[in-house]
C-alpha cells in the first residue's frame, strides 16, 4: 500500500516536470513567433490637440499623436511620419480637442472649402436666418456666436371689420340719397344732396341719471392688445453681427481688414433653425413683432410649455391689484412709462466732412 502511494507521487512529479520542460522549450525556442512593439502598443495617428476653428490652417502645435490598434487604422487617417501631408492644410469645419483627423476633415487650401466657410456649421436639415436685434434683445450682448437661446416675440392685435379689413369701429354717415365723398361727388344740375360729415360708430347706452338713451362714440382710436410668447427654444446662434464681406470676384479669398465691416454695436443676429421656423421668424419680422432672446445653459436640453403673457394673465399670475381712484395723485403728471436713457445708448452724430 505504501509502495503504491510512492509510485503515484513519483508519477505526478514526472508529469509536472515534463510540462515545465515543454513550456520552457516553447519560450526559448528561437523559431517561435515574436509580437512586434508596434502591434503591442498600436499605431500612432494624429488627433486635434486643441480646438481648430473652421478655415484655420493646420500647424504642428494644434496636433498630437495617440496609438490605436493596427486593425482600426484606415487609409483616411494620418499616421506618425505623414505630418507633411497634414500640416499646412485647412480645417473644413471646426475640430474639437480629441477629434481623430481624417482626410475628409481638411482641405488643401481655404479655397478648397465649398461655398462660405461658415455654411458647413449649419447642420443638415437646418437653415441660417438673420433677424434684427439690439443690445436689449441680446442680454447686453451676452448672447453671441455659439450661444443657446430661447426666442420671444411680442405683438399687438386689434379688432377689424372682416369685409373692410379696417380697424373698428366703422364710420357712419347720415344721407338722404347715395353718399359720395367730398372729392368724388358727381356733377349734378339739380339741388345738391344734403349730407353730414361721417362720424365714428358708437352704441346706445341708458344714462342712469336721466334714464334716457344716449349715443356714445369712442374718445380715441382702438387700443391694440399686447401679447408676448416664447416661440422657439434651445436655438443655436451662428453669428452675432455681420459676416465678413469678401469681394464678389473671388468669394473664397481671405478678406483684408479693409474689406471687413467693423461694427461697434451689432444690429443683426443669425440663428440656426428648421426651415419651417425660419418662415415663422420672417413673418414675425415683417409683421412688426418685437423679437428678443434669452441666454440659456448649453447643457440644458429641457423644454417647457410656456404660457402667453397678456394683460389678464399678468394681473392674475403675479397677483397685481388695480390701483384705486384716490383724491390725490403723483406730480408731475405721468402719462407714458419710458425706460431710463443709459449713457451707452446715446449715439453721437459724427460731423460730416
Amino acid at each position: 500500500m505504501r509502495r503504491g502511494r510512492i509510485l503515484i507521487f513519483l508519477l505526478l512529479i514526472v508529469v509536472v516536470g515534463v510540462a515545465v520542460l515543454a513550456v520552457g522549450l516553447g519560450l526559448f525556442n528561437p523559431t517561435a513567433p515574436v509580437v512586434s512593439t508596434q502591434e503591442a502598443t498600436g499605431i500612432k495617428v494624429y488627433f486635434a490637440a486643441q480646438r481648430i476653428p473652421q478655415g484655420a490652417p493646420i500647424t504642428q502645435d494644434l496636433l498630437r499623436t495617440d496609438p490605436i490598434p493596427q486593425g482600426l487604422v484606415t487609409e483616411f487617417m494620418f499616421t506618425e511620419g505623414e505630418e507633411a501631408n497634414l500640416i499646412g492644410q485647412t480645417a473644413r469645419f471646426t475640430l474639437e480637442p480629441g477629434t481623430l483627423i481624417t482626410s475628409s476633415m481638411v482641405g488643401a487650401a481655404p479655397g478648397d472649402l465649398p461655398g462660405p466657410r461658415w455654411a458647413t456649421l449649419v447642420p443638415a436639415g437646418m437653415v441660417a436666418v438673420g433677424i434684427p436685434t439690439n443690445r436689449l434683445a441680446t442680454a447686453a450682448y451676452g448672447i453671441n456666436d455659439g450661444a443657446h437661446v430661447n426666442v420671444n416675440a411680442c405683438m399687438t392685435f386689434v379688432d377689424v371689420d372682416p369685409a373692410y379689413q379696417s380697424i373698428l369701429p366703422n364710420y357712419v354717415s347720415v344721407m338722404r340719397d347715395v353718399y359720395f365723398p367730398e372729392n368724388d361727388r358727381p356733377f349734378l344740375s339739380i339741388e345738391p344732396l344734403t349730407l353730414e360729415l361721417p362720424a365714428r360708430q358708437g352704441r346706445v347706452e341708458l344714462d342712469p341719471t336721466f334714464a334716457k338713451p344716449i349715443y356714445t362714440v369712442p374718445s380715441e382710436a382702438q387700443r391694440p392688445r399686447l401679447v408676448c410668447q416664447m416661440v422657439l427654444q434651445d436655438v443655436i446662434v451662428l453669428n452675432l453681427g455681420n459676416f465678413e464681406l469678401v469681394a464678389v470676384t473671388d468669394p473664397n479669398t481671405t478678406p483684408s481688414p479693409a474689406q471687413v465691416q467693423q461694427e461697434a454695436a451689432p444690429d443683426i443676429i443669425t440663428l440656426m433653425v428648421t426651415p419651417q421656423d425660419s418662415i415663422a421668424l420672417n413673418y414675425f419680422v415683417y409683421s412688426g413683432a418685437v423679437i428678443s432672446m434669452t441666454l440659456r445653459n448649453p447643457n440644458d436640453n429641457s423644454r417647457i410649455e410656456a404660457q402667453s403673457a397678456t394683460l389678464t394673465s399678468i394681473l392674475t399670475q403675479y397677483n397685481i391689484s388695480l390701483p384705486s381712484k384716490l383724491p390725490y395723485a403723483q406730480q408731475p403728471r405721468l402719462d407714458v412709462l419710458a425706460p431710463p436713457l443709459l449713457r451707452n445708448d446715446v449715439i453721437n452724430a459724427q460731423p460730416q466732412q
